[in-house]
């Protein structure tokens, strides 16, 4: 019998990362619901930050959506009380969406809640965690580098099209 291919290989890898992610999302989802969030504000709080603002256009390219669907995470981000939109210096017209205090401690929060191992990695052996975490380093690159968040990733973020567009619909902000 001959050895499976290195794609089949990874292929089986990603599907049993893949089912135990879905398998543990109930743990994720008890965060969010402990503290009133959804998994949009999560994605919210994770793309932004206190210091450098994102305009609704980077967010909306950086999501994949239009800039309406951008928009309404963003509202329900600044009622929580967790961002606010900022004119900036350069121009007036331009705002610039940051985390406040409370988006940065209920940020840090869920973290620290979506960082807990479930109770499947914490029955591991060390050694299997141990070449567990080795084998997941070595997906964000060299030896010893954390992979990149998911902020990070989003900073380096080039727009891509949004697809067709539907008629009566502009690509535009409008102006609040």
């Amino acid at each position: 019998m001959s050895k499976p291919s290195k794609a089949v290989l990874a292929r089986r890898a990603w599907t049993l990362m893949f089912d135990f992610l879905m398998g543990t999302s109930g743990q994720r989802l008890e965060s969010l619901s402990r503290l009133g969030l959804t998994p949009n504000d999560a994605r919210g709080l994770e793309f932004l930050d206190a210091s450098d603002g994102r305009t609704m256009r980077s967010l909306a390219d950086a999501w994949g959506c239009d800039a309406s669907n951008a928009t309404w995470v963003v509202d329900r981000l600044e009622r929580l009380g967790l961002a606010e939109r900022r004119f900036v210096e350069y121009d007036r017209r331009v705002r610039h969406v940051v985390l406040t205090e409370k988006g940065r401690t209920t940020r840090a929060d869920l973290l620290n809640q979506f960082h807990t191992p479930p109770e499947e990695l914490l029955n591991l052996d060390r050694r299997d965690l141990e070449r567990l975490r080795q084998a997941l380093m070595a997906l964000g690159g060299a030896a010893g580098r954390r992979a990149p968040s998911v902020a990070a990733r989003a900073r380096r973020c080039t727009a891509r099209p949004l697809g067709p567009r539907r008629p009566g619909r502009s690509r535009t902000l409008r102006r609040t």
